[in-house]
């Protein structure tokens, strides 16, 4: 991702700012997470380059915030971080405005071959999930196939000088050269931001790696592959507890896998994971070790009218996601996002279909293979609403307060400053009206997989191919 092509509203990256409460009183806050019927989201930045000839490496695959916002982290295709952190400035003005400039970017990942296999492993960062800040330094897991690795990212901007056995040029000196004593000092320097690898856990999974999660207890962590569920401590690298295996005797009588997994907000011994089939269960760490024997299965009994040849495929969950207040969670499946209670297992209480108009185009859409496309889904602050992502580079937004919802575009046709999105329509059937556009005409080349939502504003995330658009809500 070359970031550095192209930014509106660039500044100089600012200093850390103190730590926010996650949920904060202020009329600000309360009014900028009081619903999203009626906001009006306008353009803020893009990043990336806007040329159309895209290399594979900058395809962006996961986009995360920071617990309070104030660093947005983006992985791509050939293995890097790049991290943003917000415009101390923006933060101050009013109307606050949502605007981000790089701060760090480093080679997370490289390209690797299992020769026991015979098997390339791909350097793509799968997930990015921010550990809460317990010092200056902020610190972040990020995952490939294979290998999870935790990095320190740190700010300096002093250095020492003058010292006893030491040139300044960083060479050694013999002492017993030294004649005279000096007492280092230290001065100020031009500030760095450094990111090093604090731990490396790896050779703990036999298939791809699809979820990282990272406790409320912030000492643990989870990691799912296909078939099994692993549990870390950050501190010991070279073992790890499986937690739930879904493996068969016979790989023959396979019938699912694992596609998402999440721990629970705030019990630590809670977590789901989401199944190929259409599930969701609950597991409880403390019933057991092996949390093979799930506590609550959550599952939706299928349409009968709705049943095709496509049918399993399209139920497969690809992405759940907890509410913060740890009482909700919402997953999605190629149509829809579902919003379920954990005190209700037998049915979803909201389902909001993404793109219903796509339901008579999955034999078009299994020849081209977008019907396997995995998209995910998020929360804002105070889980009043979600996003999700769709084809054209369409996203939505879906206000369970108001029961409204809205398509809006990332396209660079509005990569302009306080541009108001529009919001856009798709005709399926029928006349189509002049500000629709027909479901021929979609790009499905075109496709919105990653967002994310600031923890505490209305500033949303949404990862188009190479670029990375950033919207706030208009005053």
């Amino acid at each position: 991702m070359k970031y550095h092509e192209r930014t509106i509203f660039n500044g100089k990256p600012g200093h850390d700012t103190p730590k926010r409460s996650r949920i904060s009183n202020s009329p600000l806050v309360n009014r900028v997470m009081a619903g999203n019927g009626d906001i009006q989201w306008c353009f803020s930045q893009v990043k990336g380059t806007l040329d159309d000839d895209v290399t594979e490496a900058d395809i962006i695959s996961c986009v995360e915030f920071n617990h309070d916002g104030e660093l947005l982290a983006t992985g791509d295709k050939g293995g890097r971080v790049v991290i943003f952190q917000r415009d101390p400035i923006s933060k101050t003005v009013l109307p606050r405005r949502g605007e981000y400039n790089v701060y760090s970017t480093f080679q997370s990942h490289e390209p690797e071959f299992d020769y026991l296999k015979s098997l390339e492993i791909e350097e793509k960062i799968n997930k990015i999930r921010w550990l809460k800040r317990r010092n200056p330094a902020h610190f972040l897991l990020s995952t490939n196939d294979k290998t999870i690795k935790l990095w320190k990212v740190s700010e300096r901007d002093k250095k020492v000088e003058g010292y006893n056995t030491r040139s300044d040029t960083g060479s050694l000196i013999d002492p017993a050269n030294v004649s005279s004593l000096r007492v280092p000092i230290i001065k100020p320097m031009e500030l760095m931001v450094e990111a090093s690898p604090r731990r490396i856990f790896a050779n703990a999974h036999t298939y791809h790696i699809n979820s990282i999660s990272v406790n409320s207890d912030q000492e643990t962590y989870l990691s799912a592959d296909d078939l099994r569920i692993n549990l870390w401590h950050l501190e010991i690298t070279d073992q790890s507890f499986n937690i739930v295996d879904i493996k068969p005797t016979n790989m023959e009588e396979l019938t699912e896998v694992i596609t998402a997994a999440e721990f629970h907000p705030v019990e630590c011994n809670l977590f789901v994971y989401s199944s190929s089939k259409g599930t969701i269960r609950l597991c409880d760490m403390r019933a057991a070790a092996l949390c093979d024997r799930h506590a609550k299965l959550f599952e939706e009994p299928e349409d009968p009218t709705n049943r095709s040849f496509f049918s399993e495929i399209i139920s497969s969950i690809s992405d759940v996601k907890l509410s913060n207040n740890g009482r909700y969670m919402i997953s999605r499946d190629y149509l829809s996002v579902k919003v379920w209670d954990l005190h209700m297992e037998t049915k979803p209480i909201e389902t909001y279909p993404v793109h219903e108009y796509l339901r008579a185009k999955q034999c078009s859409l299994y020849e081209n293979d977008c019907i396997f496309d995995k998209f995910e889904c998020c929360w804002n602050g105070n889980d009043t609403a979600v996003m999700t992502g769709s084809y054209n580079n369409f996203f939505r937004i879906f206000d369970r307060t108001t029961k409204r919802d809205v398509t809006l575009e990332a396209s660079r046709d509005i990569a302009k400053p306080k541009t108001i999105l529009k919001p856009r329509k798709v005709c399926s059937q029928g006349k189509r009206k002049k500000d629709e556009i027909s479901v021929d005409c979609l790009d499905f080349n075109k496709k919105i997989l990653h967002t994310a939502w600031h923890p505490t504003e209305n500033i949303i995330a949404v990862a188009a191919t190479n670029n990375l658009f950033l919207f706030q809500d208009k005053f």
